[in-house]
């Protein structure tokens, strides 16, 4: 078996759970010598219900909870879960599957795929609509301006990476406005404008590439479904909801930065029903037993990990490629602070300023390329339905242009080069830009849902 067609034992995703079976055919990744990278799994509760179960009337709702299986739902929305028909931000589904990605598993998000019901005769469940629609890209712009999780890795990474390419925008106006408008120059602009903002671009660049490296090392291995079940008092229908309650991943935990999720042990926090005789939905005794504690953080992995796993997960391999890339960029970006870069002969400007932006921007490109081939089926289909897709892409089109930059730098004689090697890092710096904005966005979406057909 082709290794990305199966995970090994101690890395394979939710394999504490055993309410969750893994649709093996489904389990894949864009090459074959490398970690899967996406995986279905169906739920005993989902997959084992008939169509026409129900509860007895004079029962109260059921909610699944890893603290009290058999507590009675009253508090949370006591209206809803009493009904049997979808509010205005629910639908009804005949099928509904949950999907793992390696990419989502490091940034705490739990994606859906439902089949929605043609009829109200066919439809099981009650799930959130999909998340693919302009209204829901609305609330998740609105997110990024009311909900700031500072103790969430990814958020910060997102945030950090954003803050950089503010800044490399302001530079690349700095040099390459003179040139479009020369009227707008001001004195040392080139200089002390562009080397300081350049400086301080990298610096947040390294550290944003820190973080990025922190969170991949720290990925929960064990897995996390992050959904509620709920039987409706009418009509027997199953309804799920987006639960950080029942979320394992350490980004919900305020106490610490990475590592631990829930405080004390990692819960499997699911619950099926017994028996098809039984419409209550409760917690399977299995499920209720400590699962092991969750990791404590860690900066690097160690030996062993590294080779058995981590230089095979091409999640990781990106992150390190844009470790690299920071840190060798870096070196350019204190040479650009002036002081050093006016003092320096010509022949030491290309070795030790444009020659690390060269070879920095091909650290961001493999980074790009790679963070883009993560979330695709195979490696030459574009994912074009997966926000992680449009982030790995936009940082690549960055990248190019960070490169071109350093690359056409040391032709001082050319004007067009000049032109050019300003521009460069003027579009770069924008789409950077873009990029973090999407991964802003990505990392607050935490529940995906996707419609059967439509998922990428």
């Amino acid at each position: 078996m082709q290794r990305n067609q199966g995970f090994v034992a101690s890395h394979q995703p939710l394999r504490a759970n055993p309410l969750l079976s893994i649709r093996k055919e489904l389990t894949t990744g864009p090459f074959s010598f490398l970690n899967p990278t996406r995986a279905h799994y169906t739920h005993s509760s989902l997959s084992h219900r008939s169509t026409d179960s129900a509860l007895d009337p004079d029962s109260a709702t059921k909610t699944s909870s890893p603290n009290n299986p058999n507590a009675t739902t009253n508090s949370a929305h006591p209206d809803v879960e009493k009904s049997n028909t979808p509010t205005g931000d629910e639908q009804l589904a005949s099928d509904v599957e949950f999907k793992w990605r390696s990419r989502d598993n490091r940034k705490g998000r739990h994606a859906l795929i439902v089949t929605p019901a043609p009829d109200d005769s066919s439809a099981r469940y009650i799930t959130p609509k999909s998340t693919h629609t302009l209204r829901a890209a609305a609330h998740g712009i609105w997110k990024m301006f009311t909900r700031f999780p500072y103790w969430d890795v990814s958020w910060l990474v997102a945030t950090v990476f954003t803050l950089g390419s503010v800044i490399w925008c302001i530079n690349g106006s700095f040099v390459w406005l003179p040139d479009v408008a020369p009227s707008s120059e001001f004195p040392t602009e080139i200089l002390q404008g562009g080397g300081i903002t350049a400086f301080i671009g990298a610096t947040v660049f390294e550290i944003g590439s820190v973080l990025l490296m922190v969170e991949a090392v720290n990925e929960n291995r064990a897995g996390c479904f992050g959904w509620a079940l709920e039987q409706a008092l009418e009509g027997g229908r199953l309804r799920l909801r987006p639960s950080k309650n029942e979320c394992c991943h350490h980004h919900t935990n305020r106490k610490n930065f990475v590592g631990k999720g829930v405080v004390g042990k990692v819960r499997t926090a699911l619950s099926s029903a017994s028996s098809e005789a039984s419409a209550n939905v409760h917690t399977d005794k299995a499920a209720q037993e400590d699962a092991p504690r969750g990791r404590a953080w860690q900066w690097f992995p160690s030996g062993h990990e590294l080779t058995t796993h981590y230089l095979r997960d091409i999640g990781f391999l990106a992150c390190l490629a844009q470790l690299f890339g920071a840190s060798v960029f870096w070196i350019s970006g204190f040479t650009a602070l002036p002081g050093i870069n006016n003092k320096m002969s010509q022949g030491l400007l290309d070795g030790i300023y444009w020659t690390p932006q060269v070879v920095g921007g091909m650290g961001f490109v493999v980074s790009g390329t790679l963070f883009m081939l993560e979330t695709q089926k195979r490696w030459y289909v574009p994912a074009l339905g997966v926000l992680g897709w449009h982030i790995g892409f936009w940082n690549l089109i960055g990248a190019i242009g960070f490169t071109l930059s350093g690359a056409l730098g040391p032709d001082y004689l050319n004007s067009g080069a000049q032109y050019e090697a300003g521009l460069a890092t003027f579009w770069g710096s924008w789409a950077f830009l873009i990029g973090s904005l999407v991964q802003w966005y990505e990392c607050l979406d935490t529940h995906p849902v996707e419609e059967k057909g439509k998922d990428a």
